[in-house]
């Protein structure tokens, strides 16, 4: 192994496989940079060191030598890439033991029958027999060039054509049956063909050799549409893509990794220009096959088909995906028009058509917002309760807490415009009258200081009431559920307690320690101690007996019967303001007047009091009787809401 290693050239095998970035690579000391080969990316942050042998990608944290890059970029097993490696040193191998050998020969013997398995039924495409087979595939547009390059064939309709062609070529009757091209009789006779009357496809392994065959029937009558071969020691359908290799090679050029979910699909796609599509092989993906597409792309999209069947599919991959998702490792999905697969849509519209629906492919969240909500109505508590749960169930499989946290967030924001639906004329049941829903002012406004019912004090009195709510509920969470309405309407105008509010929502479920183990690592460890340190908030009931349901639930009501009190009045106050400086009718002209004539009056008695008052900052100077007259008028315009 280190005489492999020191004669390998790590930059000569990585080199196959990416383009170096030649501004930043400095080839004379091997220092070269490249685009990562295992995640999709535009700038250079995949580096070899050639003289150690070792690279390392600063975005996916991929790392490792020759023979981890072989594996992983050819999809083998750890003997499979030493042997790719020591062929390119020159090296031979060392000797194995008696049982890997002969396992090694075996496995190279049946890929030879595979690969004279294809010739024959290629042969068998373009003979006499194959003629309703070609028509077929004229039909879905698969011309001869086409056939030519996805190797496709026909096997005839015949019990034993290929055993017969096979065993004439010297083919042993056990190694057919072991590559899974015969079946044994069950009645003792010869053994039989296990493809007949079917349109053959090759699938190969990521090197490219053929392990196993799938047979689209030419029988409408027949009992499997499609038929794979058996799994054999060379074919594994649980770990095995079709198309994997040529669309790991179009995904590493930029092309977005398609998953449907048939061969013609696949082969639709890329003839017309998505070559990184690849399809599982008869069943759902499994757990192998999507690790191995997150090996390919971060972030594979799975085109299904537009039936119910697909939509079932789609549905099996996101429960599959929700408790391996990362950062940077999700998937997306296609859900095409009713009836239709990815070939119909290519047919009828275009690649055009395709490339949209990939730019717009959902997310998974979506899907799983669309799984659980669509068809249904919540219109009790019962079942907005029911929604709740079964959205917390799925987000708790995350295992990244920080992506946990924004789905949580993502869906909690749906189910909120869910529950508010729009009321005639655009308003929500939580927009109060005027011009829009009210927002708080981040500063005190001129009018709201000068308001006779608002004091300057108002923002620092309604944050501490924030501040009981939260504190009451954070030691206490088990309340938290009977306020959440109130608690999501809740404004705050400081932007911890936001962020506070909006972990209570979401852990409070979980209980007092696990919601304050996740204020900490969310807010830092002081976050909690400075709410609960806070004069009025240590001496209020909840935070002085934490867990005692009943004065938690009593204060927090409490609280929020305040908050909501204050926060209407003063939605009132800035409307009536609104109205009375944008008016100018028949009642404030006669108000103006009859203030101008009080003040008239008082300058012209012969009885005036000359004590005099400042006005301000402008030096003016009047006596009581004109001071009177403007505080009437004040009191007139403060007062008074004029008619529209």
């Amino acid at each position: 192994m280190d005489e492999l290693r020191s004669r390998i050239s790590l930059a000569q095998v990585v080199g196959r496989k990416v383009m170096w970035d030649q501004r930043k690579s400095q080839p004379g000391k091997g220092d070269l940079w490249a685009p990562c080969p295992f995640h999709q990316e535009k700038s250079a942050s995949f580096h070899v060191d050639d003289r150690k042998g070792f690279y390392y990608c600063f975005g996916c944290h991929e790392k490792g030598d020759a023979i981890s890059f072989v594996r992983q970029t050819e999809n083998v097993e750890f003997m499979e890439a030493v042997e790719i490696l020591a062929k390119e040193a020159g090296m031979q191998m060392p000797a194995r033991d008696p049982m890997a050998a002969k396992k090694a020969e075996q496995r190279a013997s049946l890929t030879d029958l595979m690969e004279e398995a294809v010739r024959f039924f290629s042969l068998s495409l373009r003979g006499g027999g194959g003629r309703a087979a070609r028509d077929y595939l004229d039909h879905r547009g698969l011309d001869e060039a086409a056939r030519e390059r996805w190797g496709l064939g026909f096997a005839p309709d015949a019990w034993q054509g290929l055993w017969d062609h096979l065993i004439g070529k010297g083919a042993k009757p056990e190694e057919l049956m072991d590559c899974g091209l015969a079946k044994p009789s069950r009645n003792g006779g010869k053994p039989y063909d296990t493809f007949r009357n079917r349109i053959m496809f090759p699938i190969r392994d990521t090197r490219g050799r053929c392990i196993a065959f799938g047979g689209r029937a030419m029988d409408p009558d027949d009992n499997a549409k499609y038929l794979n071969s058996p799994e054999t020691q060379l074919f594994d359908k649980g770990r095995t893509l079709y198309n994997h290799g040529p669309a790991r090679e179009a995904t590493g050029k930029g092309q977005p990794l398609i998953v449907a979910e048939g061969y013609m699909d696949v082969i639709a796609l890329a003839e017309a220009g998505f070559g990184g599509a690849v399809a599982p092989l008869g069943t759902a993906v499994t757990e192998t096959q999507l690790e191995m597409l997150w090996r390919v792309s971060p972030e594979p999209v799975f085109a299904m088909d537009g039936d119910t069947a697909g939509l079932r599919a789609a549905q099996k991959v996101l429960d599959l995906a929700m408790p391996k998702l990362r950062v940077g490792q999700t998937v997306r999905f296609i859900l095409l028009p009713e009836g239709q697969d990815p070939d119909d849509l290519l047919k009828t519209k275009g690649p055009s058509a395709m490339q949209a629906l990939i730019d717009e492919a959902l997310p998974l969240v979506e899907l799983l917002w669309r799984r659980e909500t669509e068809g249904k109505t919540f219109d009790s508590p019962d079942r907005r309760a029911a929604l709740d749960a079964a959205l917390r169930a799925a987000t708790r499989q995350i295992e990244d807490e920080g992506l946990r946290y924004h789905y949580d967030q993502a869906l909690r924001e749906k189910t909120r415009a869910l529950f508010r639906p729009a009321r005639p004329g655009g308003k929500t049941p939580f927009q109060p009258r005027g011009k829009g829903r009210w927002q708080p002012p981040a500063v005190p406004q001129v009018t709201t200081k000068n308001s006779l019912l608002a004091s300057e004090d108002d923002n620092q009195l309604e944050a501490l009431r924030e501040a009981v709510i939260l504190a009451a509920l954070i030691v206490t969470p088990s309340v938290a559920a009977e306020f959440e309405p109130d608690l999501e309407k809740m404004e705050c105008r400081d932007a911890r307690h936001a962020a506070l509010r909006d972990l209570v929502l979401i852990h409070s479920v979980d209980g007092a320690e696990a919601l304050r183990s996740e204020i900490t690592t969310r807010l830092g460890s002081d976050a909690l101690d400075e709410l609960l340190a806070r004069t009025h908030v240590a001496l209020c009931p909840p935070v002085r007996f934490p867990g005692d349901e009943e004065r938690a639930r009593m204060t927090v009501a409490e609280e929020f019967a305040k908050l909501q009190s204050v926060r209407a009045l003063q939605a009132e106050v800035a409307e009536a303001q609104e109205d009375i400086l944008a008016t100018e009718d028949e009642a404030m002209t006669w108000r103006l007047g009859q203030a101008a004539q009080a003040r008239s009056n008082a300058s012209r008695s012969n009885n005036e009091d000359r004590a005099e008052y400042d006005l301000g900052e402008n030096g003016a100077r009047i006596n009581r009787e004109e001071r009177t007259a403007l505080d009437a008028l004040l009191q007139s315009i403060r007062y008074t809401k004029p008619r529209r």
